[in-house]
């Protein structure tokens, strides 16, 4: 492997209750009250900033007799906006003008009386008020969220969204190279094509993977020093069965091995003293740096380590966490007990409740115990039940077989469990939803890979493992050589990739994907976040996952971006979010937070009701990136994905 240069670590996170937060304006150019913090806001700046992107709008509101008859003109003056953009006189670029149907189609949807009714919130109120000089009757209500999406909506619906140009509107015209021919086209066209590619390496070098020699040779000191604590050998560390022995609980090992802060210390210790869920592989803690200011292992640790919030609310949700937790509503999606139904061909098998370590976000916190629990693998007549289930359900062609984690149980145990589902003539496919590659790829023996590729019959019935790693640090030789076994097998490894603010930042998920295909591993899912309270501080909002799909991913070649960005409609299922046909924007909340309806997939098969979803503000989620160092400005357009 050839030896490359990693660029400069990632700036360490500061807590973000220390941060001297900069506010920023609409297109990040300068900065409004940027030496106050949060709480001391100058709502009056972003006002002023409002009624300037649309003194038009701003004169509706001002002078229109009451509320209604606000929203009456502010239909008219939508629909005459909208007309102008087909006037054939009209200069503005027809890229902009795309952006302005889509700020009048959602300034539509937001000033709706039927969506005021079904949020409970008025944005238009607010506005209205605004207008009118009663920022005190709304001050302690709109935040700064508010009034930039406001700002983006009103500079859009005018053609002046600064998506391509940042100081004056963007008007027709014909780049160079379409106006030449033959080879002088060509060179022309390659040459902004090299920018292009030369900018997105830039970004790459800032996310190291496992693969390059630098972090191989740190990783190999963690592992002596890990295997010294344990008083282990090299041959221990090959057993994936030495692992799960020495699985992690607690803090004291951590606190030896590597640093911690003084919160995450005090978080594992919450968890561990209350049984919250909590465990870490000694081979995936190889993976984190044994200094802070490293910073590379940022999504390693937010993987393992949970924020003292998620503890809390774990702690004090106890005994309901089953309600409480439960986002997908798999108590009302299963038929019998451990199986989960939402497709029409599809069923998901769950036979073992506990994983070889804990993800903090995990969908299923609230089913499992404690890491490696005893009592995790099902009883015998639950399975009985549930194979039995598949027998008097035979549109289910499509098993997955997850939990927990599989591939954590004996593979005697596995067998009996493979035999049963593969003799079921109308299952043509199994798929083994396990994050082993990831955090224990010891285990993917040879003696395994053999074993699930003893079901595969070509023409007949397919075996896949969907794994879930969630950046290119996480990616190790030790999990290269993993792959490859299953991949000689012939069995195919898919990706599911959680999108969180540990893996958002731009070209962040691009160089996952380039790096997963490096080792055989298709991109399948890119997940948004659930909607899950315990995990908030994890959260993306919606139109970065679009950003990063138009922005970022669309740079790659097709076969490298084969991921597909999807929501999860509690109890009904996947919505693409690359569809504008199943989804759409209903309001902004008073905190910035945007409203999306979405549509289930059933939409134009069978009539099934829509789901409201409460976003994370946009501008919560800039604030966290210029916590974590990143540059605002590279995000400008944001505010532009519905």
């Amino acid at each position: 492997m050839a030896k490359k240069k990693i660029s400069a670590p990632v700036k360490a996170k500061t807590p973000r209750t220390l941060v001297q937060t900069r506010i920023i304006d609409d297109v990040f150019t300068d900065a409004v009250d940027s030496v106050k913090p949060k709480f001391e806001v100058d709502i009056d700046a972003y006002v002023n900033r409002l009624w300037e992107a649309n003194p038009d709008l701003h004169a509706l509101l001002q002078d229109a007799p009451g509320l209604e008859e606000a929203r009456d003109q502010l239909y008219s003056y939508l629909e005459k906006s909208e007309r102008k953009i087909f006037e054939v006189d009209n200069d503005l670029h027809i890229l902009e003008k795309s952006t302005v149907r889509e700020t009048i189609r959602v300034f539509k949807s937001i000033i709706g009386p039927v969506n005021e009714y079904r949020t409970g919130v008025s944005a238009l109120d607010y506005l209205f008020k605004l207008a009118r000089g009663k920022t005190d009757e709304v001050r302690h209500d709109v935040s700064p969220g508010f009034l930039l999406e406001f700002i983006n909506l009103f500079r859009g619906i005018d053609g002046r969204s600064n998506i391509y140009f940042e100081s004056k509107q963007a008007k027709k015209g014909i780049p160079d190279f379409l106006q030449m021919e033959g080879r002088k086209a060509s060179e022309a066209r390659t040459e902004i094509l090299n920018e292009l590619s030369s900018n997105m390496k830039k970004y790459l070098r800032k996310y190291p993977s496992g693969l390059e020699e630098e972090v191989i040779t740190w990783r190999k000191a963690n592992k002596k020093r890990i295997l010294k604590y344990f008083n282990a050998t090299e041959k221990d560390w090959d057993d994936h069965t030495w692992h799960l022995k020495h699985v992690i609980r607690d803090a004291q090992p951590l606190l030896d091995l590597i640093e911690l802060t003084e919160e995450q210390r005090q978080a594992i210790t919450l968890a561990a003293n209350n049984k919250v869920p909590f465990g870490i592989t000694p081979y995936y803690l190889s993976l984190m740096d044994n200094q802070l200011n490293i910073g590379y292992d940022h999504a390693v640790r937010a993987q393992v380590i949970p924020p003292p919030g998620y503890v809390t609310q774990m702690v004090e949700n106890r005994e309901n966490r089953g309600l409480q937790f439960d986002f997908m509503g798999e108590h009302d999606t299963s038929p019998v007990d451990l199986v989960t139904r939402r497709y029409p061909g599809i069923a998901i098998l769950k036979p073992f409740n506990t994983c070889a370590q804990i993800c903090v976000y995990c969908q299923r916190n609230w089913e499992i115990d404690e890491v490696l629990d005893p009592k995790a693998m099902a009883k015998s007549e639950q399975i009985r039940s549930a194979l039995s289930w598949m027998d008097d359900n035979p549109a289910v062609g499509d098993v997955l077989i997850t939990g927990g984690d599989p591939l954590v149980m004996k593979n005697d145990s596995l067998k009996i469990l493979l035999d049963e589902v593969s003799s079921k003539k109308h299952v043509y496919r199994i798929r083994i939803g396990s994050r082993t590659p990831v955090v224990l790829p010891q285990r993917l023996t040879q003696e395994t890979v053999e074993l699930l590729a003893s079901y595969v019959e070509f023409g007949k019935r397919q075996v896949s493992i969907i794994t879930h790693f969630e950046h290119s640090y996480e990616i190790t030789p030790e999990a290269m050589d993993a792959i490859k076994r299953i991949r000689k097998a012939g069995m195919m490894v898919y990706n599911q990739q959680v999108f969180t603010v540990e893996n958002s930042r731009r070209f962040e998920s691009v160089k996952l994907r380039l790096d997963l295909k490096s080792i055989g591993v298709d991109p399948y899912y890119m997940f948004n976040m659930k909607g899950k309270d315990e995990t908030k501080q994890y959260m993306v909002p919606i139109a970065r996952i679009l950003q990063e799909l138009k922005e970022e991913a669309r740079l790659l070649p097709g076969l490298d971006r084969t991921d597909e960005p999807v929501f999860n409609v509690p109890k009904l299922g996947k919505n693409h979010l690359r569809a504008w046909q199943d989804h759409r924007l209903v309001m902004i909340m008073p905190n910035g937070s945007r409203v999306y309806e979405f549509h289930p997939w059933e939409k134009n098969i069978h009539p099934v009701p829509p789901y409201n979803y409460l976003d994370v503000p946009i501008y919560d989620y800039l604030e966290e990136l210029a916590a974590r160092g990143e540059n605002i400005r590279d995000y400008r357009t944001i505010w532009f994905y519905y």
